[in-house]
């Protein structure tokens, strides 16, 4: 006969059925790191499965986030800073070496797909140091070949990647919206309702033939048959 749990045996049933309903749920993480975010608030639920990169974990306590995971070596975090990892559960810290062949962010992102995650909103991700976000857009390239989705989202700018695919974009956008080929060619490309149009359009990655298109109040749409691009939106705000 199966002996019946006790009360405090029902607690734990319940919290570990609470805890996996909770992780089926989250398939959206924000990523929060180091970089210069500016005036782009963070856009976090309940579903969202939060990680805070490195010193990241600054803009979390200075803002009431609170990360599901901290993930860094911690060298951008600074020193003065060290007791805000004090206040977390240690089974949340991924201490990463100085040393090592991932980036913060990517090995954020390989444990993220672990735990069932597809789509991430990286902040932070854009802006300082040039090599940290071409980094981050092969960190995107990452996540494009394995089928899932990411961006990158900075100050008035977001930063993602269609491989044969097409995006459509709703009327009410406006600004530039800049196309590349990040493939060595980018073929049966597609621009409809933009200032600039074209169709069955072939793109390389030494002629950067698509920046600085506009949107037109209409619905657009980009699309690509063979070859990935990489899109990159900015608000007027820079004009």
């Amino acid at each position: 006969m199966r002996k019946k749990p006790n009360k405090e045996e029902r607690k734990t049933v319940t919290r570990k059925e609470e805890n996996q309903k909770m992780n089926e749920l989250k398939k959206c993480a924000v990523l929060i790191g180091a970089g210069d975010i500016g005036r782009q608030i963070p856009v976090i639920t309940k579903n969202h499965y939060v990680i805070a990169l490195d010193g990241g974990l600054v803009f979390c306590a200075e803002n009431d986030i609170t990360p599901n995971m901290i993930v860094g070596d911690f060298d951008s975090l600074p020193k003065e800073r060290y007791e805000l990892l004090a206040q977390y559960p240690e089974e949340i810290i991924v201490k990463l070496p100085c040393e090592k062949d991932d980036t913060d962010t990517l090995a954020a992102i390989k444990a993220a797909i672990k735990k069932g995650i597809t789509d991430f909103t990286i902040y932070g991700g854009l802006g300082g140091r040039l090599s940290h976000t071409l980094a981050n857009i092969q960190c995107l390239l990452y996540l494009k070949e394995h089928g899932l989705y990411g961006e990158l989202v900075g100050d008035g700018v977001k930063v993602f990647l269609i491989k044969e695919e097409s995006c459509v974009f709703p009327s009410e956008m406006s600004g530039w919206i800049s196309v590349f080929s990040l493939s060595e060619r980018a073929e049966g490309v597609i621009i409809k309702n933009l200032k600039y149009e074209v169709t069955d359009a072939v793109l390389d990655n030494t002629f950067p033939v698509g920046v600085s298109n506009e949107f037109l109040g209409k619905t657009a749409e980009i699309k690509v048959e063979r070859g990935v691009l990489l899109i990159v939106i900015e608000t007027k705000a820079y004009r």
